[in-house]
């Protein structure tokens, strides 16, 4: 990716997990791109299609947010299929969004990767009932991937409340430690900084897991302090009854003893 930008785009500088900021013209980038290269290693390394090339696009000021972010692009590795997102400017191909308002009849995703099973089950519980006879969940390997499914009118919802619990139960901090063998790993904003632009474009709802804005988030970052819950949901009325079940799910959390 260095080479290729200082071929192509030398003006343009880039992050990511395994390397960081790397600015091939130094002080002088004005844009950053934000990469994530395989979104969903594990389902491609098993030959399943929930894998993504996820790249978004900022202006480089001293310190840019998720609301920065002018284009975002996610590409299925498996299909070639693209979704391309400008702000302001909607997203190709357009939206297909579910209409279903019911937590009864909702199809959704979440992820366990590097989250303590039992305490991630603790606050998601009823969400999971509520839904497994009319509605169905899954595990898919990839936020991308989860988060797209939206825009196709696959998928109600994509729920994430990883961060949420740390920083509101910090007991349940070392279970995070432990599982992700002495990390914490939760969604950075290389997994949703693209997705995320692409869904508002769509006009799907996405927040964190208060229900509050994304935009203010600091864009280049992975360790904890820069990871974020995420709520995706089709439609606002969703959106809300998804967020009062985390409200009593984190508040369960907080009285069980792991």
């Amino acid at each position: 990716m260095e080479s290729f930008l200082s071929e192509r785009a030398p003006g343009i500088a880039f992050y990511s997990e395994d390397r960081g900021l790397v600015s091939p013209a130094g002080d002088e980038a004005e844009w950053v791109l934000i990469v994530d290269p395989i979104d969903g290693t594990r389902p491609a390394l098993a030959g399943f299609e929930s894998c993504c090339v996820s790249v978004a696009a900022a202006r480089l000021d001293s310190d840019p947010t998720m609301g920065d972010v002018e284009v975002g692009c996610v590409m299925e590795m498996k299909t070639g299929m693209a979704f391309l997102a400008e702000r302001g400017g909607g997203l190709e191909p357009a939206a297909r969004l579910s209409e279903n308002t019911t937590l009864e009849r909702m199809f959704w995703t979440y992820g366990f990767r590097g989250r303590p099973a039992r305490a991630l089950v603790e606050v998601l519980a009823e969400l999971i009932d509520t839904s497994s006879v009319g509605g169905g969940t899954f595990d898919l390997g990839s936020a991308t991937y989860d988060m797209t499914r939206v825009v196709t009118g696959q998928l109600d919802a994509y729920i994430e409340p990883g961060p949420r619990m740390v920083d509101d139960v910090p007991a349940i901090r070392s279970e995070f430690e432990r599982v992700g063998n002495g990390s914490i790993l939760n969604n950075s904003p290389y997994d949703l900084a693209a997705a995320t632009i692409c869904l508002l474009e769509g006009g799907a709802i996405v927040t964190d897991a208060y229900g509050g804005s994304l935009a203010e988030r600091p864009l280049l970052g992975s360790s904890h302090d820069f990871q974020m819950s995420c709520v995706a949901a089709a439609n606002a009325e969703l959106h809300a009854a998804i967020c009062a079940e985390l409200d009593a799910g984190i508040e369960r959390l907080r009285a069980a003893a792991f």
